[in-house]
């Protein structure tokens, strides 16, 4: 199939495709006589694995650390828990930094109110100090 079949497919954009194929995380593909890109079933179920990871929050990085842990079916998947476990803390220290977010916010939503002046605006005046 060509690039623009397979983005249908895969509901990725052409853009992305060739983004993929450039961090080495979709194998470089066939080429047709007019020099089209031909990609195979194989290339889909890789766009899916890269996609599903993605939606995860996995970085680029990660995802060619499973992709190459995948294509050593042999060896222990602990490599695999080790990077999901760091994925975690990883998350979970960003929810933390998001909820202090939140009430820094929070609490510059409620040092102004909408019947003051700019020159008057709390919240401005907040992010001055």
């Amino acid at each position: 199939m060509k690039i623009g079949e397979l983005s249908k497919k895969s509901g990725c954009s052409i853009q992305t495709i060739r983004f993929y194929e450039k961090q080495d995380l979709l194998e470089a593909c066939n080429r047709s006589e007019g020099n089209y890109r031909i990609y195979d079933a194989s290339s889909l179920r890789t766009l899916q694995f890269i996609k599903q990871c993605r939606s995860l929050g996995l970085t680029i990085i990660e995802i060619k650390q499973l992709l190459d842990t995948k294509n050593n079916p042999d060896k222990s998947c602990s490599s695999v828990n080790n990077l999901i476990h760091q994925h975690m803390v990883d998350v979970t220290h960003r929810i933390a930094e998001l909820q202090e977010l939140k009430l820094t916010l929070s609490e510059m939503a409620s040092a102004c109110t909408d019947n003051r002046k700019v020159k008057e605006c709390g919240v401005l005046q907040l992010l001055e100090e």
